[in-house]
């Protein structure tokens, strides 16, 4: 069709990105603001505003991203691999983003029994009830086990349905607490999950628009890598020197730099937050001298 590849003018340099509502909302804005975007608006706009006239963010149910970026409405977004999966979305997975609303593990979908339960393994759920919000991931996974069983969507406080309205469940979870606190035993995992960027199969041949999903992309991943870590830098006297590098945990090789002054040196290096409680007694000890402690925003190899 003629004028199918026409440079893009300035005014269609828009990326149009889903970002998750609910739980990871705050996450997600906190990984954009160490990766060096600032989101703001008011708490129930699905519309936010971001320092990036190049970017326009709307605000979705994680459930629905994968599918909306499928059929083109919105060129990128982050959503969990488990939604993309569910949806059955044809998407080009950029990268996986290791980060959930309140640990670094990922999310795992389960199938869940009261811990008074006959049911033991997978199997014995043949012709049994089994609520869920992820239909298609519970029915692939009866499936794969040869089991035939009647699924039954639900819209919410899934863990309350057993036993007296299903025989089992299939529900999200991080750490396993909230199932403990309700009498529950986890049977089987049917999918360990993290969110994903995704983008528009169209939108990510475009050229303009891939090369911007991969620069976000770049910081996001920065940001994710410095979780967790800081900057250590101090003078050492150069007869202290080996010492000191013997005892740095360091994430690459610490940096050696000379100083003004003759017989003392520079040293800076990244770590575990972690260690340097640890760590910086014993470096004092060893006869550093100035040493800073800092916080990192982005890592990029």
């Amino acid at each position: 069709m003629a004028g199918q590849n026409r440079p893009m003018s300035a005014d269609e340099q828009i990326l149009k990105i889903g970002l998750p509502k609910g739980s990871l909302e705050k996450p997600t804005y906190d990984l954009f603001q160490k990766a060096g975007y600032d989101i703001y608006g008011s708490s129930r706009s699905y519309r936010p505003s971001i320092d990036d006239p190049e970017l326009r963010v709307r605000l979705l149910r994680a459930q629905e991203i994968g599918r909306y970026v499928h059929q083109g409405f919105l060129d990128c977004g982050i959503t969990g691999k488990d939604w993309v999966a569910e949806n059955e979305a044809e998407v080009d997975v950029l990268t996986d983003l290791p980060y959930s609303r309140s640990t670094a593990n990922p999310t795992r979908w389960v199938l869940v029994v009261p811990e008074d339960s006959p049911i033991q393994t997978v199997n014995d759920l043949e012709g049994k009830l089994i609520a869920t919000e992820a239909l298609n991931l519970t029915r692939n996974f009866l499936k794969a086990n040869g089991v035939e069983a009647r699924l039954e969507f639900s819209w919410g406080a899934t863990e309350v349905k057993v036993p007296d309205l299903v025989d089992a469940i299939v529900d999200i979870t991080e750490t396993g607490s909230s199932l403990r606190a309700n009498k529950l035993r986890i049977v089987a995992t049917l999918m360990e999950s993290f969110p994903q960027f995704v983008a528009n199969r169209h939108a990510a041949a475009d050229p303009w628009k891939r090369a911007k999903m991969e620069r976000l992309v770049l910081l996001l991943k920065g940001a994710l890598e410095a979780r967790g870590k800081v900057g250590l830098k101090m003078n050492v006297p150069q007869k202290a020197l080996q010492s000191v590098l013997d005892a740095l945990p360091s994430l690459r090789l610490p940096t050696v730099n000379d100083l003004s002054q003759d017989g003392w040196l520079a040293v800076e290096t990244v770590l575990e937050e972690k260690v340097v409680r640890e760590l910086i007694p014993e470096l004092k000890a060893q006869g550093a001298e100035g040493i800073i402690e800092y916080p990192l925003n982005k890592i990029v190899h």
